[in-house]
């Protein structure tokens, strides 16, 4: 090459070494972390005693295997139901397909980055302005054509894109976890719902059965003089309170019946669940709650909003590349020729390549604007971020107390149970001797009822808290194996 063709080369490639020295720089902006809180040594509610020196930052887990953490219930209809929600639950198609949209939006952005390759025929007539005669000969032109470009990227603001799609894909998928971790745990509670109604259902109908066999007693002593009106009007009313009592329960199951077709995704019109018609003798199981930091690495939640924040920041970083450079590179190769016969001939054969390095100078504050609203986003998605990670915690803790306090309420309820029955036994007893008035072993049996109905709301309440507390967990309690090593 001559020197009369290297300086000019060299003055050409001056823009383009500069911005190669500068493309090193391309990164998007580390988050603030210091508005998060602290991630506790141990749950107060159950407090594990923790050497100090023994916490470190964890990787998310949400992806870890949580399994069929339902089979701890031992309940066979339970399994069924599940495997019936997973396969029909809406939410749940929702999310999957809010999953494929987000991993499409990734194979968008990487493909930017990626060298355009397009074929183009163009074919024009018009008049040679150039042919110095009057009036100007008409001409025909066919010019096929290939043409490549590729932007180069220089200061990564299309690589922080693709982090950025490749974030909200995993934030999208984090999404699908935490969906379908609701809906198994809302399929459990509802169903729990139902085997609650059904006890409660069985309790008043028996009850209700006692009480019409001491009407029909009280009838016949009435007949013969032996009962006033007023004790057989009054269990009257007890019976029609009690049967009333026994509807609103009916009409409280057929809600919650249909509310779980739903859940399955199953028409309410053709859902039915037998009432197992046995006492409800089930106790849920215990669940360690472990450490703080598993907790928080395995919801998925939790995972999606940190996600979404890493997200955020590589748009930030994206709006604050707009600032710089951009260089792109062109090419096309093809034929140009005004007779079509001749269009693919090597002598009508036309190439070009280009480059351009440009840099915006004054666009009305349309940058500025937009790197202040990235900003603004990223914010959101650190505040939203901190307020997963303490709604996180604080519902752990909930379930931990709330199962103390339960457990301590079955407690004395099981005496409450014992006695009322015991007493309600012995009334009856005394009423058919005629030792004691009816209102007396109503007063009993309603005393026995009562308690026996709040046994049963405690039982139930129980298993909700039970399956909320595994959904707090982050569908589970063991620790994945990154939290285990970073806790040593």
């Amino acid at each position: 090459m001559t020197s009369s063709l290297a300086q000019p080369l060299r003055l050409s490639l001056a823009p383009l070494l500069a911005a190669l020295v500068l493309a090193g720089c391309a990164s998007a902006p580390a988050p603030d972390l210091s508005a998060l809180p602290a991630t506790p040594a141990a749950f107060k509610s159950t407090p594990v005693p923790v050497p100090e020196g023994h916490w470190a930052v964890v990787p998310p887990a949400d992806g870890a295997e949580r399994g069929a953490w339902w089979a701890v219930f031992h309940d066979p209809v339970l399994d069924d139901l599940m495997q019936r929600a997973q396969a029909r639950n809406t939410d749940l198609q929702v999310a999957a397909a809010r999953l494929q949209q987000a991993r499409a939006g990734l194979r968008q952005a990487d493909a930017q980055r990626l060298p355009q390759l397009g074929a183009s025929l163009g074919v024009a007539r018009g008049t040679n302005q150039n042919a110095g005669v009057t009036p100007a000969p008409v001409i025909n032109q066919a010019k096929p054509s290939l043409n490549l470009a590729w932007e180069t990227d220089l200061f990564g603001r299309l690589g922080l894109g693709s982090q950025a799609a490749a974030l909200d894909a995993q934030a999208s998928e984090a999404l699908l976890q935490s969906t379908r971790l609701m809906v198994q745990a809302q399929v459990a509670q509802a169903y729990f719902a139902l085997r609650e109604s059904d006890a409660e259902r069985r309790l008043v109908r028996e009850t209700l059965d006692a009480y019409r066999d001491t009407l029909r007693l009280s009838e016949r002593r009435l007949a013969v003089g032996d009962l006033g009106e007023l004790d057989v009007q009054r269990l009257r009313t007890e019976v029609a309170s009690t049967e009333a009592d026994a509807l609103a329960l009916d009409r409280q199951r057929a809600a919650q019946e249909n509310a779980l077709a739903v859940l399955l995704g199953e028409s309410a019109s053709g859902f039915a669940l037998a009432d197992p018609a046995q006492d409800w003798t089930a106790r849920p199981p215990a669940v360690p709650a472990g450490l703080p930091s598993a907790v928080l690495a395995r919801r998925p939640d939790v995972a999606a909003a940190q996600r979404s924040l890493m997200a955020a920041q590589a748009r930030l970083g994206v709006a604050q590349s707009a600032w710089l450079p951009d260089l792109s590179l062109t090419a096309s190769g093809g034929y140009a020729s005004t007779d079509l016969g001749d269009v693919f001939r090597w002598s009508a054969r036309a190439w070009s390549i280009g480059t351009l390095l440009s840099m915006p100078i004054f666009d009305g504050g349309q940058r500025q604007a937009q790197e202040e609203r990235a900003g603004g986003e990223a914010q959101i998605a650190l505040a939203g971020y901190r307020q997963q990670v303490l709604t996180a915690l604080r519902e752990v803790e909930d379930q931990l107390s709330g199962l103390g306090l339960l457990q301590a309420q079955a407690d004395v309820l099981g005496q409450a149970v014992a006695s009322a029955r015991r007493a309600t036994a012995l009334s009856d007893i005394r009423y058919r001797n005629g030792q004691i008035s009816q209102l007396d072993l109503l007063d009993a049996r309603r005393s026995e009822l009562r308690s026996l109905r709040q046994a049963v709301q405690v039982q139930g309440a129980q298993f909700q808290s039970t399956v909320a507390l595994i959904r707090a967990l982050g569908g589970g309690w063991e620790a994945p194996a990154s939290v285990a090593s970073a806790a040593r």
